[in-house]
């Protein structure tokens, strides 16, 4: 607990996040649950760290600055695609009124949904599936964030934004530095775009043919 409250001090209000809910939930959210085995006592670093299936867990700022970016309110319904074990996921369940998330690695999946039972986090609904596609049958979405690298915005994730709605992700090639943007939607056509800096992030990749219908 002493570790955790010191990263959101340091790591996180230190570095300008200032959205109290925000950082009241990462005050909260044991990170070490959400870790690979073996790698809980470097939960608090200011690094990521591998979750399994060459994912990782992002650094803890970045997953700050992402949701804050998104402006997640307390009765959003909020889509998050690339959960790996969960992380973000909680945190977001403590912000908004509905998460549902979408991870490709059905290991993963599985791992995300243990996890976020056990600490009795009712208000997520969690697929294995092509987090490309979105989750169509559960939009529109008040906020998107995407925790993988796509090298284009995936038109899917537009069209499923509620108007006023935000999307954030890194947009680029893999293995190169990205650009994270964050995208609101203004009307029908209208999207304003935001850049929010460089990142590395693993590839969004898209599962053609075997994925379940969302």
């Amino acid at each position: 607990m002493h570790e955790r409250l010191r990263m959101v001090e340091n790591q996180i209000a230190g570095r300008g996040i200032r959205d109290p809910a925000l950082l009241n939930a990462m005050r909260l959210i044991p990170r070490e649950m959400f870790v690979e085995k073996g790698f809980e006592m470097f939960a608090y670093n200011d690094s990521p760290l591998p979750i399994g299936r060459g994912q990782t867990i992002s650094q803890p700022y970045m997953v700050a600055l992402m949701i804050e970016a998104a402006e997640i309110k307390p009765d959003d319904t909020v889509l998050e695609i690339g959960a790996g074990l969960g992380y973000a996921t909680a945190i977001l369940s403590r912000m908004a009124g509905r998460v549902f998330a979408v991870e490709r690695h059905a290991s993963l999946a599985a791992g995300a949904s243990e996890r976020l039972q056990r600490l009795g986090y009712g208000n997520i609904d969690l697929r294995c599936g092509d987090g490309s596609k979105g989750w169509p049958k559960a939009a529109p979405f008040s906020a998107i964030l995407v925790s993988a690298a796509a090298p284009e915005v995936p038109q899917a994730l537009k069209e499923q934004l509620a108007t006023g709605g935000r999307l954030v992700i890194p947009v680029g090639p893999e293995g190169h530095r990205q650009t994270l943007m964050k995208i609101v939607r203004k009307g029908p056509d209208d999207f304003a775009t935001q850049t929010l800096g460089a990142v590395i992030f693993v590839p969004l990749i898209s599962e053609q043919g075997g994925t379940e219908d969302l």
